[in-house]
């Protein structure tokens, strides 16, 4: 049960009851309603803002309207009180019966507690990583890999038809470098000594094993072929090698793609879509003017062939050629997201690095133009990661070669830390990672003090055999305890927490924010550890009262209501809930 939607219905049948009997005119703004938990948790349960939205409607005061409006919820079963605040919110207090009540609906839904069907099956692509193949993933590449793995399945679980997808970039001036680089690899082999890597290329140690193994393949072969031949086969060697040392770091870390989509295989349908845009008037030849307030000293002004960009809200019209002749990866890009919406997509999720966030408004423009606006693009951006090592931040890059890959990380850490810390911050935040503290068995580490929730409420079901060794514990056994006796205010807290859970799925795809996942649990398991430590101090309270069958075998339930939501939540995370700490 969704709490919230629940009595947002109950608030629109209200509505439309008023409007049968007149006191209320036909097509009222219901989609407009909200009901959520308020601020300020004195204020009561539940809070919405009903009277307000309609009140416009109404012709009527939004203070009048809602004292009807709590009027008739007085009358609803549960509803303990109703009361009118501020401009015209309506704020419940529901029954301590209600609370206890939802335990059971976490206990029969087990861990599917809070699937939801408001994405309405319909398809959406997420679309992350997409790490250049021109060297191993390092820790940076590792957020944007969880957050957008953790928030496809979030989006999933939300009734949304997912398709996980990453986008090989295996063309342009980068595949050339990562070519250049490994046929030196290839000639080192093969015993030619080639002296200092030239700039511009990839120094890194990785390309050492792929060009022995390009030279164990083909031996001297490309050393007496055509330069372009030769750079060919380089190229094509070394992605392949690259995307398959991706995909093995990736599994490491849990994560699978349903799709991996070729920018080359692309390319040949680039000009077929300026083409498209041509014939709309959308394309035109002219020069842009110079960078503002950073004019460089070899600036000259040139004719491109430009996409009209602004006319769909972007900042200045973009190029979709290059000085050479060559489409721009801004043209590419146009090409593969009408690829996407012609594969049924028009939702797209793009999980991108905190340096393409300047890309976004000329992506939506090109989204809106080579679907007509029929799609939308929604962008993630995912900040820096600073990586801590004995309290020294670590450095990482890519070309000097001295950067840290993300399977060290997950070799060094676990995969389940890596994944939990990447969801600590929000997605635009930086996230500072000390591996010191994501390995400390303390409430200062996040990941840690979650688990620890999961695994106690796993031993007190373990540890209740020893006390009443016949009591029946199975989830359908537990739904059914009296649970009448479980009021204290924090065992009551906990269960409004636990039921809250629905809401939070709900409001976490649609704000595309997974983090909030991490925060609940984290909520979930301090409430759940302060019920466990109030126990342990007032004997009453504990979980298992070996004079009171009736009274354990509710609190079990609770117990065990915890566990699946966390269960739940770490699930969506993929993170393991485990069962006893080591």
């Amino acid at each position: 049960m969704n709490v919230f939607k629940a009595f947002r219905q109950e608030i629109e049948k209200i509505a439309e009851r008023m409007s049968a009997r007149g006191e209320l005119p036909p097509d009222l703004p219901m989609d407009r309603i909200s009901v959520e938990p308020p601020r300020d948790p004195a204020h009561g349960d539940v809070s919405s803002n009903a009277a307000m939205v309609l009140a416009g409607a109404a012709k009527r005061k939004p203070r009048d309207l809602a004292e009807d409006i709590a009027a008739a919820l007085r009358e609803t079963p549960d509803v303990e009180a109703a009361e009118v605040a501020g401009p015209g919110f309506v704020n419940l207090r529901l029954g301590t019966g209600f609370w206890q009540a939802r335990v059971a609906d976490v206990l029969e839904a087990g861990r599917s507690y809070g699937d939801s069907d408001v994405g309405g099956g319909r398809p959406v692509n997420v679309e992350y990583v997409s790490a250049n193949p021109t060297g191993p993933m390092h820790v940076g590449h590792a957020r944007g890999a969880v957050i957008g793995d953790v928030l496809a399945t979030l989006l999933a679980k939300a009734g949304y038809r997912v398709t996980r997808e990453y986008y090989v970039n295996d063309a342009g001036a980068q595949i050339e470098a990562l070519a250049r680089s490994a046929l030196l690899r290839y000639r080192e082999a093969l015993g030619e000594s080639v002296g200092e890597i030239p700039p511009g290329l990839y120094p890194g140690e990785y390309l050492v094993p792929i060009g022995k193994a390009l030279a164990d393949r083909d031996s001297d072969r490309w050393t007496k072929a055509p330069e372009d031949e030769a750079l060919a086969a380089a190229g094509d060697f070394a992605v392949a090698a690259m995307m398959a040392a991706i995909r093995e770091d990736l599994s490491a870390l849990g994560i699978e793609h349903d799709v991996f989509r070729s920018e080359r295989d692309l390319r040949d349908s680039v000009s077929a879509v300026v083409g498209e845009l041509r014939q709309r008037d959308l394309v035109y030849v002219g020069a842009l003017d110079p960078p503002k307030g950073r004019k460089p000293d070899d600036w000259e002004e040139r004719e491109q062939l430009l996409f009209r960009s602004t006319e769909f809200g972007d900042d200045i019209d973009r190029p979709l050629t290059k000085s050479g002749g060559d489409w721009t990866y801004f043209a590419a890009d146009m090409a593969y997201h009408l690829d996407k919406f012609k594969r049924g997509f028009d939702l797209m999720v793009d999980v991108w690095g905190a340096d393409h966030k300047g890309y976004i408004g000329r992506m939506r423009a090109a989204v809106a133009a080579v679907t007509d606006g029929e799609a939308r693009l929604d962008v993630r951006i995912c900040n820096l990661v600073n990586l801590f090592e004995k309290g020294r931040p670590v450095k990482m890059s890519k070309r000097s070669g001295t950067f840290v890959t993300l399977r060290e990380v997950v070799d060094e850490v676990g995969r389940d830390v890596v994944r939990f810390m990447m969801l600590t911050r929000g997605n635009d935040a930086p996230l500072d990672f000390d591996l010191e503290r994501s390995l400390d068995q303390s409430r200062d580490n996040p990941v840690f003090y979650v688990q620890y929730a999961h695994a106690r409420a796993c031993s007190v079901l373990r540890n209740v055999r020893d006390v009443f060794p016949r009591l029946a514990i199975e989830d359908s056994a537990l739904a059914a305890a009296d649970m009448s006796a479980v009021d204290d205010e924090a065992e009551l807290a906990l269960i409004r927490s636990l039921a809250g859970w629905p809401r939070l799925v709900e409001a976490a795809a649609a704000a595309r924010e997974p983090h909030r996942i991490a925060y609940y649990l984290h909520h979930v398991a301090a409430a759940f550890h302060g019920l466990w430590n109030k126990g342990n101090e007032t004997a009453g309270l504990r979980f298992i009262v070996p004079a009171d069958e009736d009274l354990t075998c509710a609190r079990l339930a609770l117990v065990r209501a915890t566990a699946l939501v966390v269960a739940s939540g770490l699930q969506i995370m993929g993170v393991e809930p485990v069962e006893e700490m080591r």
